[in-house]
């Protein structure tokens, strides 16, 4: 939530009055989101460092926002990693990595939700996909797998979880202009491809997938679940 679209996901919602917590291992970053959300006048989010791949600790996290705040009626698993890669420099080790960071996370911090959520008759889940497995993109086969996972686990929490008005969802971004994007691959090889690829020529940003996640996370969506929500210009 510090950075990228999760830093505008945290401002959108911040921006409609929610209470809002956010997860994230870059400190400073979430230091300074708070700071300039509090200084914009919105409601100010409670920031907590941390490392998502723990799910220990981002358990009871969401146990300790149930407790403090009543239970949590939206979660937002955003966080992801996109380094590439090729098959042959992967070992067991960087694949249980990428897994941790891509996968794992969303899983059992949906199962730590889950109990709030029933108890208090429903919730969003709001799960974050890709285009990238879609497309068969190269250079990241270990990121693939992990997106392509999110989908299928997704759909049968979506099944296990709807008798009690649980939500899940998937938000399927496409080449969002990031800072960590602009700096390490949009280069004008990679203007080109936007051009080429998209249907919309206009740069996707990432206010474009923050209000997609408002929009599952509120009742407007309420008869949405198991569906993947694809925000990507028409690149797929």
């Amino acid at each position: 939530g510090a950075t990228g679209i999760g830093a505008s996901v945290v401002e959108h919602f911040c921006a409609q009055g929610s209470k809002v917590t956010f997860v994230d291992i870059a400190e400073d970053a979430g230091n300074a989101l708070v700071d300039r959300i509090a200084t914009d006048g919105f409601a100010v989010p409670t920031f907590v460092p941390g490392d998502l791949t723990d799910v220990e600790r981002l358990g009871a996290v969401i146990a300790e926002v149930g407790d403090k705040q009543g239970p949590v009626g939206v979660l937002v698993n955003n966080a992801g990693n996109d380094d590439r890669h090729l098959t042959p420099d992967v070992d067991r080790a960087y694949w249980d990595d990428r897994i941790a960071v891509n996968l794992r996370h969303q899983f059992f911090a949906a199962q730590a939700v889950y109990p709030q959520m029933k108890a208090a008759g429903g919730g969003s889940i709001v799960n974050f996909g890709s285009i990238s497995w879609k497309d068969g993109e190269g250079n990241c086969p270990v990121y693939l797998a992990s997106k392509a996972a999110v989908t299928g686990m997704s759909r049968g929490l979506a099944r296990e979880f709807g008798p009690y008005n649980i939500r899940v969802n998937i938000v399927v971004p496409g080449w969002v202009m990031t800072e960590r994007q602009l700096a390490l691959w949009v280069t004008p090889e990679g203007e080109e491809e936007i051009d080429r690829r998209q249907c919309l020529k206009p740069r996707l940003m990432p206010e474009h997938i923050a209000k997609m996640v408002l929009f599952l996370g509120a009742d407007d969506s309420a008869m949405c679940t198991k569906q993947e929500f694809i925000v990507d210009a028409g690149w797929v």
